[in-house]
């Protein structure tokens, strides 16, 4: 598998079976469709984030937060474009329950805001990541060249986010507190993806 070694060294507490891959692109347009609400909240939540730079240490903030908003616009209009190309159509309203539960984790306050921010966005980026290496796989074992090199593509993008998002939270303060931290989301997100319903969408459920 060309993404096993990128996929192990992702700290992940849970790891998603091949057969959910196969589940969830059995209905590829309603996966689509929450994948492109997906990536258009993920472009917000950059864009929001630029503006809330620690007065420390505000040089390069701006520029990697736009970076980001970039990229995450740039897979908006490319899953749009297939999405359109298959006979589906965007809806105007969508939730994503687990992003929603790991954002009710972000601390007040904030130095704690900021850096539960960044490691929450590391952790659904690197969900993300993994999600898509899986998706990758099932869609060309269901001879789906143009998902699967979609989300080969795809694959490269999350890690590179998952690592700045993750780096810039190491920056907030002293390392073992991050780490603490760091550790307590890791455990919460697995619990969280462990709770979500099946169904085609990005982060559902485990359950087949």
């Amino acid at each position: 598998m060309v993404f096993a070694d990128k996929i192990d060294a992702l700290p992940l507490h849970s790891r998603t079976p091949g057969a959910w891959g196969h589940a969830v692109l059995a209905d590829p347009i309603n996966l689509l469709i929450d994948h492109a609400f997906l990536e258009k909240k993920a472009a917000m939540n950059a864009m929001e984030l630029m503006t809330r730079w620690p007065e420390e240490w505000a040089p390069g903030w701006v520029e990697t937060m736009t970076r980001v908003a970039r990229d995450e616009a740039a897979h908006l209009a490319q899953v749009v474009k297939i999405l359109l190309s298959r006979g589906g159509r965007l809806g105007r309203t969508h939730k994503c329950q687990y992003a929603t539960d790991l954002r009710q984790l972000v601390r007040k306050g904030e130095t704690g805001d900021t850096l539960d921010r960044l490691l929450v966005s590391a952790l659904i980026e690197a969900r993300s990541c993994e999600r898509f290496s899986v998706l990758s796989v099932a869609a060309a074992e269901l001879n789906d060249p143009e998902l699967s090199a979609f989300y080969t593509a795809l694959f490269s993008s999350e890690l590179g986010h998952f690592k700045v998002f993750l780096r810039l939270g190491y920056k907030m303060m002293d390392k073992a507190a991050v780490d603490r931290r760091w550790h307590q989301l890791l455990a919460a997100e697995a619990k969280v993806l462990a709770q979500q319903l099946p169904g085609p969408r990005i982060h559902s459920g485990l359950e087949i």
